[in-house]
């Protein structure tokens, strides 16, 4: 019986995922603005075999509005510039040949045709390897920079989504795939019957089409997810191809898993049509000691005052620094962005009973998501379980800083995830799809065509 088969992102949130994993001797805390960098770590990607690489992003400066007040705290924190991602990825495409190519692209401040445009052409530029994760926008300094005094609320921003994702899915329609004749003899460019007008009319969207860049290599990019809300998981039912969620205990995991699959059916969708990629940030050591000891190291350049600042973007509403560090963790009024996130937050206080510092330093070190700390061994023994479990397809790796932590888990966990048969020894294909194992999605117009001639 053959193995299932895991599947691995390189989530490259640089200069690192912890707060203060720029501070460590043996980071690069240059890795957020070089470009240099971002190219090596996407052929090392690459050489052991992930699937994607995949870049989170936000269209402001996290915490500028506190900044603006005067919380000099801001001046300590990393991740405040990247690079614009999606011009990374058409660049990144000429240095790679098989790894998927996966950027975050916010549907509450973009507009469906240039995002339909934008990432078909990395599609065609990599031949076949490009992936938009639709997001909502969850940072609300985001508003600000894009006419708007306040965030546009959670409910409006999903129904903006939905409709944004069904234009972004009707114009990579607009062209069959063999429309382009290229006829010398003849003259004839196009054949116009293979060319299809989206002309929707919607509540947010009017978009006449058609799209001015021709059907992908993969029939169209691969789309990722990464809420987790109600609203976040209908959406990813309905438009996923990859979830990227945050979770950190195994029942949850597969409750969200059996959950967000089991909506796909009414969408005419599989199972096998969307894989769930937790992340995961990895802590290793030749011993289990020595793993907590590098932890330890980490958490020991992370100041408590930092830490609460960067908890202070999921409590909105409430002046967490007028709390006692050491009580307990006080109970926060629901939010308009990053609700999945801030209920993840909450459980994990209220089930390990932890004062406001702890939490505080636990979402510094790992921003929700789920840190394991040990040997190689004992990370696949972790992944494998999840995988067998039905809690994950897959993960995606997310470094404490770049480059050692991502070196270590590409030499040392991924050799133990093949020695077991659970992680692939070459690429299955040249595409994102193939290698996901994700079908084809059929042209609307070519399906209509089809089941037309059969009648």
């Amino acid at each position: 019986m053959t193995k299932k088969q895991l599947k691995l992102g390189a989530f490259l949130s640089v200069p690192g995922n912890h707060l203060a994993g720029w501070r460590h001797p043996d980071a690069v805390a240059e890795t957020d603005m070089d470009f240099g960098w971002y190219m090596r770590l996407a052929q090392m990607a690459e050489k052991h075999l992930y699937d994607t690489i995949f870049f989170q992003d936000t269209v402001a400066v996290a915490g500028s509005d506190a900044l603006k007040a005067g919380d000099m705290t801001r001046t300590r924190l990393s991740r405040i510039v990247k690079l614009e991602p999606t011009a990374c990825l058409a660049a990144m495409a000429v240095g790679t040949s098989h790894i998927g190519l996966v950027a975050t692209a916010t549907t509450t401040f973009n507009e469906p045709y240039n995002i339909a445009r934008r990432f078909s052409t990395i599609d065609h530029i990599s031949n076949g390897r490009c992936g938009w994760n639709l997001v909502t926008s969850q940072i609300e300094d985001e508003a600000a920079n894009f006419n708007l005094d306040t965030h546009v609320d959670h409910a409006a921003r999903y129904e903006r989504a939905i409709e944004f994702y069904e234009v972004v899915a009707g114009l990579w329609d607009s062209w069959e795939a063999d429309a382009f004749l290229r006829d010398k003899d003849s003259g004839v460019w196009f054949d116009v019957d293979k060319m299809h007008f989206l002309d929707h009319h919607g509540k947010h969207f009017h978009v006449r089409g058609p799209l001015n860049v021709s059907r992908t290599p993969q029939g169209r990019p691969v789309v990722a997810q990464a809420g987790s809300s109600e609203p976040g998981r209908e959406l990813a039912a309905r438009t996923a191809d990859v979830v990227f969620t945050a979770q950190t205990e195994l029942e949850a995991a597969r409750e969200f898993f059996a959950d967000v699959k089991g909506r796909t059916a009414k969408y005419g969708r599989t199972l096998d049509d969307i894989k769930i990629m937790p992340g995961i940030t990895p802590v290793i050591g030749r011993t289990m000691e020595e793993a907590q000891e590098k932890y330890d190291q980490l958490q020991a350049l992370l100041p408590d005052d930092v830490a609460l600042a960067a908890l202070a973007r999921f409590t909105r509403g409430i002046d967490i620094f007028s709390y006692p560090l050491h009580g307990p963790m006080p109970d926060l009024p629901e939010a308009n962005s990053a609700k999945s996130r801030q209920k993840l937050i909450m459980d994990m206080a209220k089930k390990n009973n932890m004062t406001l510092l702890q939490v505080a330093r636990s979402v510094s070190a790992a921003q929700g998501h789920r840190v394991l700390v040990g040997t190689p061994e004992y990370i696949a023994d972790e992944l494998q379980e999840w995988l067998e479990k039905d809690a994950a397809d897959g993960f995606n790796v997310i470094c404490n800083y770049y480059p050692k932590p991502f070196e270590d888990f590409s030499t040392l966990v991924i050799p133990e995830l093949q020695r077991r048969g659970i992680f692939r020894t070459a690429y299955e294909g040249r595409t994102l799809r193939e290698n996901l194992g994700l079908r084809v999605p059929e042209n609307r117009y070519t399906a209509a065509r089809r089941a037309q001639a059969a009648d």
